[in-house]
C-alpha cells in the first residue's frame, strides 16, 4: 500500500503537494531496472552520451525559472541563491558532459607484450540527497556517475524531493531512458537503507549528518561497497589584526546566513584577533541587523525561513534565555519558521555554541591570541571541511591554510564551491572528493590488460 507525504512550503506552512512515497518493494524494482539497464547505457558511444549530457543541460537551462521557483516554495531558498542552484546543475552537466569523450586508461610499457587500463563504470550508483541544497548536491552525484557510464537512483530528502522529480523530467525530455536516472522520494530508513543493502547497488552518495553518515558506511562495508560521505561541518572564519576589517564584517554574515545558516560550509564560528576583537564586533553588529529576512520569493530578501518546525525547535534550543548572545537581526512573525541572524559569544570552544554545528543562523564569535593560537582553535573540532582566513600576510595565509584541517579553505573570502574544483571534508566532515576533473575516479574501476606478444 503506497504511502504519501505532504510538502510544506516553510514560509508559510502551507502544503505545496502530496508526493508519493516509494516502498522497500519498489526501491528494489527500481536498482534492477536501473541494474537492467546498465549494459546498453555503457555502450552509448562516448560522443553520444556526451551530446545526452549537454541536451540534459539545456533542457535545465531553459527551466531555471521552474526550477527555481518551484525550490522557493518546497525549500524557502531565497529566489536568487535558487536560481544560482539550478544554474550550478546545468554547468555540472555541462562540465561533465566533456568527461565520456576524455575518460582514458593509459599504455604502460612491459616486456612481451603490450599492457593497457581502462575506466570501467562502477554499476548502479545511489545517490542520497540533502533538504538543505537539493538541486545542486543531486546534480554533484548524478553528472559524473551518468558521464562515467553508470546508472543512478536518486533519494531526494523526504521534506524537499520536488526539483529532483522535475530533474528527473528534464533528464527524460532530453532523451536520457528512464531506467538510467530514476529518482525514488521516500524515507531515509526505507529507500536509502536499501540503497546500502542492495547486492546491485555498487556504490553510496550520501550528504547529511555524520552520525547517519558513519551508518551508511558501517553497512556499505559489509559488501565491501564504495562510498563517498559529504558530512557535517563546524567551520572556522579566522580573522587576524592586519585583515581588512571592513570587509571582513560586511562579508561576516552571508559566510553564514546563508540559507537561514543551514549549509555544512557555514563560517559559524568567527575566531577574531583580540587586538581588534572590539572594533570587529563594532562593525559587525550592523551588518548582521542589516540582513534581509523575510519572503524568500521577493528579489531583495537575503535569508529565508528554516527548513521545517523540527528544525527550528533544533536551533531555538541552542538559544535560550541564559544564551550569551551580543546581537540579533529581525525575522518575520506569524507563519513560517523562521529565526533572526544571531551572534553569540561564549565563553571558549568547549561551549556547545561555539563546538557545536547548529545548522541554523547562529554564529558564535571568540577572541584568540596568536597564530599558533588560530591554528588551534580552529582545530578544535571533530569536523574538517571548510572555512576562511582573513589576512593581509601572504606568509601568513599560506601557513594557516596548510595548518587548519579542513578540505576548503578561502583566504579574504567565503567561497567553498566552484565546480571545477574539488570538493570534501577532513576527518569527520566526510570521506572522498566530489566535483573537479578527478570526481569522475570515484564513479569508475581501473581494469588493466595485458596482451602476450609472444
Amino acid at each position: 500500500m503506497s504511502t504519501t507525504f505532504e510538502v510544506i512550503n516553510p514560509a508559510t506552512e502551507q502544503v505545496v503537494r502530496s508526493v508519493e512515497l516509494t516502498s522497500a518493494e519498489d526501491t528494489d524494482a527500481a536498482i534492477r531496472r536501473a541494474h537492467a539497464a546498465l549494459p546498453s547505457w555503457r555502450a552509448v558511444a562516448p560522443g553520444d552520451r556526451a551530446r545526452l549530457l549537454r541536451r540534459f543541460a539545456d533542457a535545465v537551462d531553459n527551466d531555471i525559472e521552474y526550477l527555481a521557483q518551484l525550490e522557493v516554495v518546497n525549500s524557502g531558498h531565497t529566489i536568487g541563491n535558487a536560481r544560482w542552484e539550478a544554474g550550478n546543475v546545468r554547468d555540472v552537466l555541462h562540465y561533465y558532459a566533456a568527461a565520456p569523450e576524455r575518460l582514458i586508461g593509459k599504455q604502460i610499457p612491459v616486456p612481451g607484450g603490450l599492457n593497457v587500463t581502462f575506466h570501467e563504470p562502477l554499476g548502479v550508483v545511489g545517490v542520497i540527497v540533502p533538504w538543505n541544497f537539493p538541486m545542486p548536491i543531486a546534480g554533484w552525484g548524478f553528472a559524473p556517475a551518468l558521464a562515467a557510464g553508470n546508472t543512478v537512483v536518486l533519494k531526494p530528502a523526504e521534506l524537499t524531493p520536488l526539483t529532483a522529480l522535475r530533474l528527473a523530467e528534464l533528464a527524460r525530455e532530453a532523451g536520457i531512458p528512464e531506467d538510467v536516472f530514476q529518482v525514488l522520494p521516500g524515507k531515509g530508513s526505507v529507500v536509502g537503507q536499501r540503497f546500502v543493502e542492495h547486492p546491485l547497488v555498487r556504490k553510496v552518495v550520501f550528504t547529511g549528518s555524520t552520525e547517519v553518515g558513519k551508518q551508511i558506511m558501517a553497512g556499505c562495508a559489509a559488501q565491501v561497497k564504495r562510498v563517498t560521505l559529504e558530512l557535517g561541518g563546524k567551520n572556522a572564519n579566522v580573522v587576524f589584526d592586519d585583515a581588512d576589517l571592513e570587509k571582513a564584517a560586511a562579508t561576516a554574515p552571508y559566510g553564514v546566513f546563508d540559507n537561514a545558516g543551514q549549509d555544512c560550509c557555514a563560517r559559524s564560528l568567527i575566531l577574531v584577533q583580540s587586538t581588534v576583537y572590539d572594533r570587529f564586533m563594532e562593525l559587525l553588529e550592523p551588518a548582521v541587523r542589516g540582513v534581509v529576512v523575510g519572503d524568500p520569493g521577493a528579489e531583495s530578501t537575503e535569508m529565508g525561513p528554516l527548513i521545517s518546525a523540527g528544525h527550528l525547535a533544533k536551533v531555538a534550543s541552542y538559544v535560550d534565555d541564559d544564551a550569551p548572545v551580543a546581537f540579533r537581526g529581525s525575522a518575520p512573525e506569524g507563519a513560517g519558521y523562521w529565526f533572526p541572524p544571531t551572534v553569540v559569544t561564549p565563553p571558549g570552544l568547549d561551549h556547545p555554541l561555539a563546538g557545536e554545528e547548529i545548522f541554523g543562523p547562529v554564529v558564535a564569535v571568540v577572541p584568540f591570541e596568536s597564530e599558533a593560537d588560530a591554528v588551534r582553535m580552529a582545530n578544535h573540532t571533530e569536523y574538517g571541511l571548510s572555512g576562511s582566513i582573513w589576512t593581509r600576510d601572504v606568509g601568513r595565509a599560506l601557513r594557516v591554510s596548510r595548518g587548519v584541517e579542513a578540505g576548503n579553505l578561502s583566504v579574504n573570502s567565503h567561497s567553498s564551491v566552484r565546480y571545477w574544483t574539488p570538493f570534501g571534508g577532513f576527518k569527520q566532515s566526510g570521506l572522498g572528493r566530489e566535483l573537479g576533473p578527478d570526481a569522475l575516479d570515484a564513479f569508475t574501476e581501473t581494469k588493466n590488460v595485458f596482451i602476450s606478444s609472444e
